[in-house]
C-alpha cells in the first residue's frame, strides 16, 4: 500500500464523486480534509481502506441475498427458453423486467415463424433501454455523463469500441460490455484477481478480459463542464461545407508605439481621440474592408486580454502585428507582446512605425528584435517586417497586403451555414442596456433573436451592432458584433454557442456555474515546493521560468544559468525575461504557462501580488543569484526543503521627506496597504526596483513613538543608515517566519 494518497484517487477506487469522498472523510473519520487534492497518510490511510473493504463486504452479502432470491425465478426463465435461446448467456437482469420477459415468450410463440434472432435483438435492445432509463438519474450526478455516453455510443457503433474509465466496479463493467458478470468474475479469478461485484478493478485487467470477450474497450475521457459545452454543441465541419473567411489580426506593442493610430489609418476614423491620454482603454474589434478581402483588427489594451484568453484555450487570433516605434526601439512591453504571440504560436508581422520622424531608425530595431528570436526577411530571416508612418499613411498598404498574403497561406476556413459558435472578446454591465458583450463569430452564422450559451451565462440575442454601432440582423465567420441579451455579464475568453432553445441553454450554464464554484475553491498554481515534490517521485518533466531583474546583463546571466540546470528527466525553460518590476502580465503569463516567477532585485506589484495570490502563482524574489539557482537545482532534484518564507506586512508611500539634523533623511509615509510594523524589516521600491533592504531605525506617528502603523495611517519612518528617500517611493515591510511543513 502507498504511504500516501490524495482524496480523488481515493474516490477513484471506490468509484464515487471526489466531493462526496471530501464529505465521507470529514464526517466518519473527522480528518479536516479541505478538497480533493489533499493527502492521506499513514494509520489514517489504513483505517479509511479498512473501512470501505468492511463496506464493500456488506455489499457483497447484500448482492448474495439478493441473487438467492431471484435464483429460483432466474432458473425458471433459462428452462422457458431454453429451446429458442441455445448457446447465449442467461439474463442477469432486475426482478422489474420479468414479467416483460414473458410477454415475450407468449409474443414468440403465437409468431413461431420470426427468427429467434429478431427476438434476441428486440429483447437485448429493450432491456438495454430499461437499464439507461433506471441509470438516468443517477447519470445526472456526472459532469461528463452525456458527453462520455455519446462518444461511447458512436465508438461502439463505429469502431466496436466500448469507452470505460480508468477504474471501474466489477458489475458495471459487465454492464457495459454486455456480458454476464459471473462470467467475467470467473475470469477475473483465471487472471488470479478476487474480485466481487462492487470491487473496482483496473483498466489494464479489464482490457485482458475484454479481450477475452471478443471485446475492444478504450479509456474514457472525463470533461469539464466547458469542454462539455464544446463537445456537445460545436463539431469538425465537412471540406466541402468550407469557404474562405477573413483573418483575425491582434495589434501588440508598447504603450504609445501608435498601435491604434495605425488603425485608424486603416479604418480612416479617429478611435485616439476619444481616449484619455490616447492610451486604448477597451478591447475594440474592427472589420476592414479591403481590395484584396477583408481583415478584422483586434486592438488590445495591452496583452493581459489575449493571455486570458489563450489561458482559457481559446485561440482569438491567425496573425499578430507587433508595432515598435522605429524612434523607440524594443520596449518592455514589446519583448512581452513577443513572448506572448509565441506562447499562442502564431505568426508575427513587425510594423516598424513612426518612420517619418528625424530619429528614426529602423536597423537598430531590426537588431534589437534579433535579440529577442524575430530576424527580419531582408536579413535572411523568416519574420515580414514592414515601415510604416500612420501620420502619413505610407507602408500601410503593404503592410495590409503581408496580412492577407499570411492569411492566404495559412488557408484560413469556416463554414457559415450551421449554428454559430463565437468567442467573447470583451464584456460589460452597461446601465441602460444590461450586458454587453463583443462577440467575434468563428463558425457558422449568428442571427438576432438566436438562444446563445458561453461559460456559465445564457440569454437571447435581444440586438447585435456591427463594428460601427448599426444595427444588424445576421453575423458570419470572422464578424465581430456587439450582442444585447446575456443574463449576466460573460468572461472573456469563453466560447459562445447558439442553441436550439432557452432550456437547453440555462442547463449547460448551470453546470458550468456550480463546476466554476468548486475549481475557485481548489484553484492551484505552480510552486517550487510542488515540483520538488513532482521530481522526488519521478514525475516532473518539466520546468517554466519568468526571470525578472533590475538590469539587461542579470536576465541573461540568470536564465543561461537556469537552462544548463537541465537534465535527462527534466527541462528547465526561460518562458520570458525582462527588466522592471513584476506586473500583472508577468503573473498572467506565469498562469497560462504553469510557471514560477523568479526576480532579482525587484519586487511585484500590489496588483500582481493580489492576481498571484488569488490564482497560486509562486513568486520569489532574490538579491543573490546563486541562492535562486541552488533552489531551483534543488527542487528539479526533489530535494528543496524550504525552512522559512518571508510574509509581507503592508506598504507604504512616500509623501514628504525631512531632514532632521544629526539623525538622517525622515520619510512621511501613507500606509496603502497592510500595515507596517517597527519590527518588521523594510525594501525601499523606486518604480519597483530595490534600492533598500533593511531595518528601521525610527517609526513615529505625529510626535509620539509608534509600535506599528495601520492602513490608511500616517507616520513617519526612519531607516537604518541610508538617506537616499524621494517623494513616490514605496517602502515594503516584511517578517521571515518559520513555514509549518507538510
Amino acid at each position: 500500500m502507498a504511504d500516501k494518497k490524495r482524496v480523488y484517487e481515493l474516490a477513484k477506487e471506490q468509484g464515487m464523486p471526489a466531493k462526496e469522498m471530501v464529505e465521507l472523510l470529514n464526517k466518519e473519520f473527522g480528518l479536516g480534509i479541505k478538497s480533493h487534492m489533499s493527502n492521506v497518510s499513514g494509520d489514517d490511510l489504513e483505517l479509511i481502506s479498512e473501512y470501505f473493504k468492511e463496506e464493500n463486504k456488506k455489499a457483497d452479502t447484500q448482492q448474495d441475498q439478493k441473487s438467492k432470491e431471484n435464483k429460483d425465478n432466474k432458473t425458471d426463465m433459462k428452462k422457458n427458453n431454453n429451446k429458442k435461446h441455445s448457446g447465449r448467456d442467461d439474463y442477469d437482469e432486475l426482478d422489474d423486467y420479468d414479467d416483460h420477459y414473458k410477454s415475450k415468450q407468449k409474443f414468440n410463440k403465437s409468431n413461431k415463424s420470426k427468427k429467434s434472432k429478431n427476438f434476441d435483438k428486440e429483447d437485448d435492445d429493450f432491456y438495454e433501454n430499461k437499464n439507461r432509463k433506471n441509470r438516468k438519474k443517477k447519470n445526472r450526478k456526472n459532469k461528463s455523463n452525456k458527453s462520455n455516453n455519446q462518444a461511447a455510443k458512436a465508438n461502439k457503433e463505429e469502431n466496436n469500441k466500448i469507452e470505460i474509465p480508468e477504474v471501474i466496479n466489477v458489475g458495471a463493467f459487465a454492464e457495459k460490455i454486455g456480458e454476464n458478470s459471473n462470467a467475467v468474475i470467473g475470469k477475473l479469478i483465471q487472471l488470479g484477481v478476487m474480485a466481487g461485484l462492487n470491487d473496482p478493478i483496473e483498466f489494464e485487467q479489464a482490457e485482458l478480459i475484454a479481450m477475452d470477450f471478443g471485446k475492444e474497450i478504450t479509456l474514457e475521457q472525463e470533461y469539464s463542464a466547458i469542454e462539455e459545452q464544446e463537445l456537445d454543441l460545436d463539431y469538425e465541419d465537412d471540406k466541402e461545407d468550407l469557404i474562405t473567411r477573413a483573418p483575425v489580426v491582434s495589434v501588440m506593442g508598447h504603450v504609445d508605439h501608435g498601435k491604434t493610430s495605425i488603425l485608424d489609418s486603416i479604418r480612416d476614423t479617429h478611435v485616439t481621440t476619444g481616449e484619455a491620454g490616447g492610451i486604448t482603454q477597451h478591447i475594440g474589434a474592427y472589420s476592414v474592408n479591403l481590395e484584396g478581402g477583408s481583415i478584422t483588427f483586434l486592438d488590445t489594451p495591452g496583452h493581459e486580454a489575449f493571455t486570458e484568453m489563450r489561458m482559457r484555450g481559446a485561440q482569438s487570433t491567425d496573425i499578430a502585428i507587433l508595432v515598435v516605434a522605429a524612434d523607440d526601439g524594443v520596449m518592455p512591453q514589446t519583448v512581452e507582446a513577443i513572448n506572448h504571440a509565441k506562447a499562442a504560436d502564431i505568426p508575427i508581422i513587425v510594423a516598424v512605425n513612426k518612420i517619418d520622424k528625424e530619429e528614426a531608425n529602423p536597423t537598430r530595431v531590426k537588431q534589437e528584435l534579433m535579440e529577442h528570436g524575430l530576424v527580419a526577411e531582408d536579413w535572411g530571416g523568416d519574420t515580414i517586417t514592414v515601415e510604416v508612418s500612420a501620420k502619413t499613411g505610407a507602408g500601410i498598404d503593404e503592410l495590409l497586403e503581408m496580412v492577407l498574403l499570411v492569411a492566404e497561406m495559412r488557408e484560413l476556413k469556416a463554414n457559415p451555414n450551421r449554428d454559430a459558435v463565437g468567442l467573447i472578446i470583451e464584456a460589460q454591465l452597461d446601465k441602460a442596456r444590461g450586458s454587453v458583450a463583443t462577440v467575434l463569430v468563428q463558425k457558422g452564422t449568428l442571427h438576432e433573436g438566436d438562444n446563445v450559451l458561453t461559460g456559465s451565462t445564457s440569454g437571447r440575442i435581444r440586438a447585435m451592432f456591427n463594428s460601427l454601432g448599426e444595427a444588424i440582423k445576421e453575423a458570419g465567420p470572422s464578424v465581430p458584433v456587439q450582442i444585447l441579451g446575456l443574463s449576466e455579464v460573460p468572461e472573456a475568453g469563453d466560447k459562445l454557442f447558439a442553441v436550439e432553445d432557452e432550456k437547453i441553454a440555462r442547463s449547460y450554464a448551470q453546470k458550468a456555474e456550480d463546476q466554476k464554484r468548486e475549481e475557485r475553491l481548489m484553484a492551484k498554481g505552480a510552486s517550487l515546493e510542488d515540483i520538488s515534490g513532482s521530481a522526488a517521485e519521478g514525475e516532473l518533466k518539466e520546468l517554466n521560468i519568468i526571470v525578472k531583474t533590475d538590469v539587461k546583463g542579470t536576465v541573461d546571466a540568470v536564465s543561461q544559468s537556469l537552462i544548463k540546470l537541465s537534465n535527462d528527466e527534466v527541462k528547465v525553460s526561460v518562458v520570458a525575461g525582462a527588466v522592471g518590476g513584476i506586473t500583472e502580465s508577468d503573473v498572467l503569463l506565469a498562469q497560462a504557462s504553469n510557471a514560477i516567477i523568479i526576480g532579482f532585485n525587484v519586487r511585484p506589484t500590489q496588483g500582481a501580488m493580489e492576481r498571484a495570490k488569488d490564482n497560486n502563482i509562486e513568486i520569489r524574489t532574490y538579491s543573490i543569484i546563486y541562492e535562486a539557482i541552488e533552489e531551483v537545482e534543488s527542487a528539479i532534484k526533489g530535494m528543496l526543503d524550504p525552512e522559512f518564507v518571508e510574509e509581507v506586512c503592508g506598504r507604504a508611500e512616500v509623501r514628504e521627506t525631512f531632514k532632521v539634523p544629526s539623525v538622517g533623511t525622515i520619510a512621511g509615509v501613507m500606509v496603502t496597504s497592510g500595515s507596517v510594523p517597527r519590527r518588521a524589516n523594510i525594501r525601499l521600491l523606486r518604480d519597483n526596483v530595490v534600492i533598500f533592504d533593511g531595518e528601521i531605525t525610527s517609526m513615529k506617528r505625529f510626535k509620539d513613538d509608534a509600535k506599528e502603523l495601520a492602513n490608511g495611517y500616517e507616520g513617519g519612518i526612519g531607516l537604518n543608515r541610508f538617506n537616499d528617500i524621494k517623494v513616490g517611493d514605496v517602502m515594503e515591510a516584511y517578517e521571515v517566519v518559520e513555514k509549518e511543513r507538510d
